[in-house]
């Protein structure tokens, strides 16, 4: 069963003390969905993404968020579920926390602007709405491994 798209949120949020973005909350989902897509072959959450200015959007998250601007985003998340321990989905979550919370913002869109992926391939300057298929971001994943910008575990 798909999860949530709040439940996958809060769990990032969490991972990351309340201290995550909007903009690093929305690639650290979008990154989770994409090896979640790549390896499983459906969604890892509820969401679908467009091809925004600043990377991947998931436009239903962003109006949930964009409140708190560019500060932390705060537990919103009223009607989030917890993941059962041994879900993939957690686990998926649990590895693009660890790999991505570290970083930078700029280093998370840097890795979702990369021209041979999904966003890259949708993207119109200024446009919003232009949404990003699945199996788009799915052939990123694969597009992903072959080059050794992602490593399967």
């Amino acid at each position: 069963m798909v999860a949530r798209t709040d439940s996958a949120s809060k769990f990032i949020c969490e991972a990351g003390d309340w201290k995550v973005s909007n903009l690093q909350l929305q690639k650290i989902l979008y990154l989770a969905q994409m090896v979640y897509l790549g390896q499983e072959g459906e969604r890892l959450c509820d969401t679908e993404f467009e091809a925004w200015d600043h990377g991947p959007v998931s436009p239903r998250l962003y109006r949930q968020v964009r409140m708190f601007g560019a500060g932390p985003v705060q537990d919103v998340f009223y009607d989030a579920r917890p993941f059962a321990a041994s879900s993939k989905r957690r686990e998926i979550l649990a590895d693009a926390c660890r790999d991505l919370l570290p970083m930078r913002p700029g280093q998370l869109v840097e890795i979702t602007h990369w021209k041979k992926g999904a966003w890259a391939k949708y993207y119109v300057p200024g446009a919003k709405g232009t949404r990003i298929p699945d199996d788009a971001i799915a052939r990123e994943y694969v597009e992903s491994i072959k080059s050794g910008r992602i490593t399967p575990d």
